[in-house]
């Protein structure tokens, strides 16, 4: 297993992550704002210069408002 933040798994879920927000019809900064955080944050997550840890996902989800499980489901390897 790659110790990298560069995985095509990684790679997919910042794709998953940008494509809920857009959908909702949310800005970064719209999001950084429900998140009580700077619109860097979601920046570098969304580019991949940093990862988000579960609870941080979890956050992210509420925010934008998908479900979480849904869209892990997605990265499972088959």
């Amino acid at each position: 297993m790659s110790k990298t933040i560069h995985t095509e798994r990684h790679r997919k879920l910042r794709e998953l992550l940008v494509a809920r927000r857009k959908a909702a019809a949310l800005t970064q900064t719209a999001v950084a704002e429900r998140l009580g955080k700077p619109p860097s944050y979601v920046a570098k997550y969304e580019v991949g210069d940093r990862r988000l840890d579960v609870l941080e996902f979890l956050d992210v989800a509420a925010a934008i408002g998908f479900d979480p499980c849904a869209l892990l489901r997605s990265l499972v390897r088959k």
